[in-house]
């Protein structure tokens, strides 16, 4: 048995060899440039390719062959795309979301290059460079972690790249040469992608999807990491490694065992899905991304012209037709990513598990092996089994609620994974398993009329979330998740409502695929398919219905027509280029064409047949264009009368790590008056304005409304009770139109009716031409406007203001001033929280002055303003 077990420490560390080495790459780019490297695996399939292809297929000595791969080529792949691929990005400020689909990019397109290059076939001819002693191997990893450890740690370079990485443009103000510290960092995580990569290929098929896929899975030990520290990557991956390896040993018995010996067998995607789902987030330092741009409506004939592409295989016979009834089963699990990724705003890595489960559940239930269901008919397995899978979309709605960017999108992918190694991928599930097609639909030509009745269904449903209450609901938490909560959107709601659709959606798509293939195959629902379905959506535009009906077309023409692998290679190519056209090519080419007018008629005036062939084709759009500068205007204003409210924090003290933000805060904001809080930055302000907003929770006190204690209500129920507020940033919705902007506030608040929208767009001179155009692009003076109407819409009691007069000019804070007075005369609780200390002055009727996390003087403007603390300089 010792024997045994020693034996079984050494297969295991030598896979906890491969996996520390893998952390280890990963920690190091992350480290120096911020981007969790999706990329790593396909790095070291490359790598394990070029090996194979210098020694076996040319004839070149092991050694030089190894020393070009991983010396030359490896680094040179790291180089190529931090200059190309993410430099761009991090010039533009690292925006969280266009660099994860970037990363995600240069993953498939190394994927569907390497199956365009070397074939999509498996190979097991792979050479061997070291020898299988696992302690030769433990040794090189462990003397690689010191070695880069201590660089990190005690020298200039490393001292650099902690610079990079805690502010990239503080760094480059300092003198450091951020591009040299980034390029350096990704050589170095590509040359330990390219060093897994020829490790593990002598032991595993080497294909362009398998191993990549295998080293993905053990991004846990960077995850369990927390992206920083290599000791703990190396320990915990040296620790799965062993422990995966002691468990081969165990052979259960029962009903479970299956299952158990699964767990034993993928002891790393075990680890992933805690690490990703369990420890807190990672890469919490993520910027939210930049607002999209406005929407533009799809041209009538763009959908004319896909519902005839879409009609023409019903000409066509024998392969082709086969082939074409693919196209809109995979339509509609991409529409399922424009659910949730272009509607919802949320990273889904995981879309392919529950496409898998959608085929796998219908398959069961027509075969009669479903537990406590009876045998089904194929046409009636399908709806139940939609029916079935949607819940489960709570697997990645739920992490959602409290994750972001590179955090959900690590979540999503997990569980992904483990629906597939566990469920898809195992034989207790799916052996023996078929999957026809429903009675009276078996030929090609039926089925995939069958198929676009469904997906008509699809587009209806996926249309059904951009219209209405809803759709304008979801179109805000896309925008600004903080805004669409101060509206009254319930964001967490919301998220779960759109994971369960796109579920729903992506498990019908999966049956209508397995069905068409007229097979269960697990590997037609691999997580990596995932990757490239989501990058592929995203790349064409994450909330055009017409883009996912294009990108199916694309992926499964161009893989039928041509060698596997070129609808991979393409899609990744725009990927990588994202930074380019974040809003898809087809944004891209209008955006441009605008320019060019712009340049030939710098006027922007259309000539009279222009505007006359304008009119005719755009019938009712409205010319004129609004004043930027417009001003706020105090309109009169009816509403019933309703009690006067007060807003009361006692004791409040929050902390920032070990920094003390509030001290003991006391404050009350009485209805018809104006409290403002002045005084330096760092003073606390915005502290106590997020504990009374219910965006942040204190860590002592309480908040009261009219005696209510809310100081654990989240931001959307506390504008739900009558506290409205607003932001210094500015906290639009731009894919909206500013009526529309204005209405979410009306339908989720407690305003309720269509005078609402009316008042505020009047109140605040929002009542012209303007109110139909998108927000985006419009001045920063209009936007303020439109986020004070939006607040004064949901009829709210208390009204809290984030520097109110931030991006006006003076006539219109001279008029806001008026407004704002007008309101507190009317009875509403207002407290401002302002910079401008003229408008304070004027405005408000007590004034509390702030320093060190606690107010250090209270009264009348004149008196307060006049102490030396209030005037400190706060910009």
């Amino acid at each position: 048995m010792s024997s045994l077990t020693y034996d079984l420490t050494l297969a295991g560390l030598s896979v906890g060899s491969a996996a520390a080495l893998t952390g280890i790459g990963l920690v190091v780019t992350h480290r120096a440039t911020g981007v969790l490297n999706f990329a790593h695996g396909a790095i070291a399939m490359v790598c394990a390719y070029a090996l194979r292809s210098c020694v076996v297929e040319w004839g070149w000595p092991l050694w030089p062959a190894a020393v070009v791969t991983l010396l030359v080529l490896a680094p040179a792949i790291g180089v190529v795309l931090e200059r190309f691929v993410f430099r761009p990005l991090a010039v533009l400020g690292n925006d969280p979301t266009q660099t994860l689909v970037a990363s995600i990019g240069v993953f498939v397109l190394l994927v569907g290059g390497a199956a365009l290059l070397w074939g999509p076939g498996a190979r097991d001819d792979a050479p061997e460079l070291v020898a299988a002693d696992p302690w030769g191997q433990t040794a090189v990893v462990l003397v690689l972690a010191a070695g880069v450890g201590a660089v990190i740690r005690w020298t200039r370079f490393g001292r650099e790249l902690r610079a990079v990485v805690d502010d990239r443009r503080l760094a480059v103000l300092g003198g450091i040469d951020a591009n040299r510290v980034a390029a350096a960092g990704w050589a170095f995580g590509s040359f330990t992608a390219g060093l897994t990569g020829v490790l593990l290929a002598p032991y595993v098929r080497l294909d362009p999807y398998g191993l990549p896929l295998l080293v993905m899975e053990v991004v846990a030990v960077a995850v369990a990491a927390r992206m920083r520290s290599l000791p703990v990557a190396v320990v915990v991956a040296l620790g799965i490694g062993i422990a995966q390896s002691q468990l081969t040993r165990l052979h259960p018995s029962g009903r479970g065992a299956p299952l158990l010996q699964a767990v034993g067998a993928n002891l790393f995607v075990v680890a992933l899905l805690v690490a990703a789902l369990v420890l807190p987030g990672v890469a919490t330092r993520d910027a939210p991304p930049r607002p999209p741009a406005a929407r533009v409506r799809t041209p009538p004939g763009a959908w004319i012209v896909a519902g005839v592409l879409f009609l023409l295989p019903l000409g066509l016979a024998g392969p082709d037709l086969h082939t074409s009834v693919q196209v809109p089963a995979l339509a509609v699990i991409l529409l399922s990513l424009v659910v949730v990724t272009g509607r919802g705003g949320q990273i889904s890595l995981g879309q392919a598990a529950y496409a898998g489960l959608g085929a796998l559940f219908t398959a069961l239930l027509a075969a009669g092996r479903f537990p406590g269901l009876p045998r089904l008919p194929e046409l009636a397995a399908l709806a139940v089994a939609v029916f079935l899978v949607a819940p489960l979309g709570l697997l990645t709605g739920w992490p959602a609620i409290g994750r972001r960017g590179l955090a959900l999108a690590l979540a999503t992918f997990a569980v992904g994974v483990g629906v597939s190694r566990f469920v898809l991928a195992q034989p207790y599930a799916v052996s023996g398993l078929s999957l026809g097609r429903p009675a009276g639909f078996d030929g090609d030509r039926a089925y995939y009329v069958l198929e676009l009745v469904l997906l008509g269904v699809a587009l209806a449903a996926t249309r059904a979330l951009r219209r209405g209450r809803t759709g304008r609901a979801l179109a805000a938490m896309r925008d600004h998740e903080a805004g669409a909560s101060a509206a009254g959107v319930r964001v967490p709601s919301l998220k779960l409502l759109a994971f369960v659709v796109g579920a729903a959606l992506a498990a019908l798509g999966g049956a209508m695929l397995g069905m068409g293939l007229r097979a269960f195959d697990a590997g037609a629902y691999d997580p990596v398919r995932s990757l490239l379905w989501f990058a592929a959506v995203v790349v064409l535009g994450a909330d055009s219905t017409l883009g996912a009906l294009a990108a199916a077309a694309l992926l499964v023409g161009l893989d039928a027509g041509a060698r596997g692998g070129v609808a991979a290679a393409l899609v990744g190519v725009l990927a990588v280029l994202v930074g380019r056209f974040p809003h898809g090519p087809y944004e891209a080419v209008r955006e441009r064409a605008e320019r060019v007018r712009a340049r030939l008629w710098p006027s922007g005036e259309l000539t009279p047949l222009g505007a006359r062939l304008r009119v005719r084709l755009r019938p009712g759009e409205e010319q004129e264009r609004p004043a930027a500068g417009r001003p706020v205007r105090a309109a009169p204003r009816t509403r019933p009368s309703r009690a006067p409210s007060v807003l009361t924090a006692r004791g409040l003290h929050a902390r920032y790590g070990g920094f003390a933000a509030l001290g003991g805060v006391d404050l009350e904001v009485r209805p018809g008056r104006v409290t403002a809080v002045v005084g330096p930055n760092g003073a606390g302000k915005s502290t106590l304005f997020h504990c009374l907003a219910g965006t942040l929770r204190p860590a002592r006190g309480k908040v009261l409304f009219d005696g209510r204690d809310i100081t654990r209500l989240p931001a959307h129920a506390r504008t739900r009770l009558g506290i409205a507020r607003t932001f210094q940033q500015l906290a639009v919705f731009p894919s909206l139109t500013v009526e529309e902007n204005v209405r979410v506030a009306v339908e989720q608040g407690r305003g309720g009716a269509e005078e609402a929208v009316e008042r505020a767009l009047a109140l605040f001179g929002l009542d012209g031409t303007v109110r139909a155009r998108p927000a985006a692009g419009l001045p920063t003076g209009t936007l303020r406007r439109v986020e004070l109407a939006r607040a004064f819409a949901g009829d709210p009691r208390v009204l809290l203001l984030d520097e109110p007069a931030a991006g006006l000019d003076t006539a219109e804070v001279t008029a806001l001033a008026r407004v704002l007075g007008a309101l507190a005369a009317d009875g509403t609780a207002l407290l401002v929280v302002e910079h401008d200390l003229d408008l304070v002055a004027d405005l408000a009727d007590v004034v509390h002055v702030m320093a060190a996390g606690r107010i250090v003087a209270s009264g009348p403007p004149g008196r307060v303003l006049d102490t030396s603390t209030a005037r400190e300089a706060p910009a």
